[in-house]
């Protein structure tokens, strides 16, 4: 049985609400090549619904890294912790950039797990941002939430 879709208008939504940039990694529609993707906060393969309390905006990177995950391990203290949820957590409390601009650090456990689980500094995603910083248009100024 094909699971139902999302429609366009809660599509919309999910999308005026993350401010049109991946609740990760903060990539920007208008800089990235392809559609940023609505995706499941709990996955639907752990129980996770089409609701819009479920969905937020995801390059499509942060979103293949992070598959059916809803957790993760710290690599600090080695504990299992939920994944950054962007749509209730505040970017900045548990994130920052680093002195270059372009590595995302972990200031919390939750963070940190994160970004070793989504692979937030992978080896592209870090070329992009240095080329996003040397254009002026990155890092992101804004408080995130």
């Amino acid at each position: 049985m094909t699971p139902p879709q999302i429609s366009e208008k809660l599509r919309r939504h999910v999308r005026e609400a993350a401010h049109e940039r991946c609740g990760y990694c903060l990539s920007p529609q208008r800089f990235v090549m392809g559609t940023l993707e609505v995706e499941h906060l709990v996955p639907r393969a752990k129980g996770g619904s089409d609701k819009e309390d479920n969905l937020w905006l995801s390059c499509s990177l942060s979103n293949r890294y992070k598959g059916a995950q809803i957790s993760a391990i710290d690599p600090l203290t080695g504990e299992a912790m939920n994944l950054f949820n962007p749509r209730h957590d505040s970017w900045s409390v548990h994130f920052r950039w680093g002195a270059d601009g372009v590595r995302i650090e972990g200031l919390t456990a939750t963070g940190r797990a994160t970004v070793e689980a989504l692979k937030l500094n992978n080896e592209l995603s870090v070329e992009v941002r240095r080329n996003w910083v040397r254009a002026g248009w990155h890092p992101p100024m804004m408080e995130t939430k």
